[in-house]
């Protein structure tokens, strides 16, 4: 829940439409003002504040604490404080923190400042306010418009979901990293190494860094401001976000890039415990196997970019190519890749080899799988939300 407190005379057009916007993302809208009840709770009809049920104080200088904790309880309903005193706006401040409510107050006056300091948003007008109220407040309104708070909201929770995207993101890449390290150590080396640690390091610095840093450059999703606000207790890493990340598009991963190193072993006549070292007949086939890993996990990264690009929408909603940045990073990391598989300093560097057709063709799936998945996963929980009494 988030308390916005102010009023905004006269009321601009925009005024509405934004407080319809708080009513659909779960806000709560009060007014604390000192004008006469009447006159504040016309005002708050005519922008849509008040629904479905408002509530006015004519006297809030008189309301006891009590009964100022029942009316700013938890519920549909919004307040209007008429004939109030800087104080009441305080004592508004501290009953909405005490519901663990999120406060963000409006103010311009010096008298404000307190309550501006106290709110967890202190929002100042910049074009009418005092000097004194910007200092005190956390942001401050260059237009003096009740509807750029909205928008701060929405950029805020946009940031939020990008933060969480890119986390995804990098974690999604931990589980294919690790687990041809734990085939080799389980099988005690019968397996011989899927993946070289040069090979790790063109991927964590070369191959990942320009998708991450695109994905926070992404847009809102749909629905974003449809949804309720998040618990101040949720941390920005959830429980939710490592099982998709670690359990979902990791494990799919993993199991792919590992096909991939075992096909090109057993197409070459390998079985477990068989030389695959400098000089023995299936070195080239380790190399090359050990490329494919490397590839794999680039082009599982391909579909893991476009995957977390959503959290709850599908993709089609957001849009394939809306993202430029993401387009280009990715095309910098397949290039990359070529470039260390197939040009021969490079080759003898990072232990790589050229990729046969088949191989290259058996890679190229890869994105196409991850992202799928991962779709399908959010789709059944889309499917299961809505179904759910």
């Amino acid at each position: 829940m988030l308390g916005l407190v102010g009023l905004y005379d006269p009321p601009r057009p925009e005024v509405a439409a934004a407080v319809r916007r708080c009513h659909e993302a779960g806000l709560r809208v009060h007014i604390v003002t000192g004008d006469n009840g009447a006159t504040a709770a016309a005002v708050a009809r005519e922008v849509g504040i008040g629904l479905p049920r408002l509530q006015v104080v004519a006297q809030s200088e008189s309301i006891g604490d009590h009964e100022l904790d029942a009316l700013l309880a938890p519920s549909d309903a919004e307040v209007v404080f008429a004939r109030s005193s800087p104080e009441t706006k305080l004592k508004v401040a501290d009953a909405l923190r005490a519901h663990g409510q999120i406060v963000a107050m409006t103010g311009d006056g010096v008298n404000d400042a307190p309550a501006l300091h106290r709110a967890h948003i202190g929002v100042a007008m910049g074009l009418s306010g005092t000097d004194v109220a910007r200092e005190a407040s956390t942001m401050v309104l260059t237009d003096d418009n009740f509807a750029t708070i909205v928008t701060a909201i929405e950029s805020g929770r946009r940031v939020y979901d990008n933060v969480r995207k890119f986390i995804v993101y990098i974690f999604a890449h931990l589980t294919p990293e690790v687990v041809p390290f734990l085939v080799f150590a389980l099988s005690a080396g019968t397996v011989p190494l899927p993946l070289t640690v040069l090979q790790i390091l063109a991927i964590d610095l070369g191959t990942e860094t320009l998708p991450a840093l695109a994905l926070g450059r992404e847009r809102a999703e749909p629905g974003t401001m449809s949804r309720p606000p998040r618990p101040s207790s949720q941390g920005v890493i959830s429980r939710d976000m490592l099982i998709r990340s670690w359990g979902y598009l990791g494990t799919v991963s993993a199991v792919l890039v590992m096909g991939a190193f075992f096909y090109v072993l057993w197409r070459a006549g390998w079985h477990p415990g068989d030389p695959t070292g400098a000089g023995s007949p299936l070195h080239h086939a380790y190399v090359t196997a050990t490329t494919a890993t490397f590839a794999g996990i680039v082009t599982c990264q391909v579909g893991t970019a476009f995957a977390a690009r959503t959290d709850h929408a599908a993709l089609r909603d957001i849009g394939l190519f809306t993202n430029p940045l993401l387009l280009a990073g990715i095309a910098f990391e397949l290039v990359f890749t070529a470039a260390l598989v197939y040009a021969p300093p490079l080759q003898g560097l990072f232990g790589t080899a050229a990729l046969p057709l088949d191989v290259v063709a058996l890679i190229a799936t890869f994105p196409v799988i991850v992202w799928g998945t991962d779709e399908l996963r959010r789709w059944v929980r889309r499917t299961h939300r809505h179904t759910t009494p």
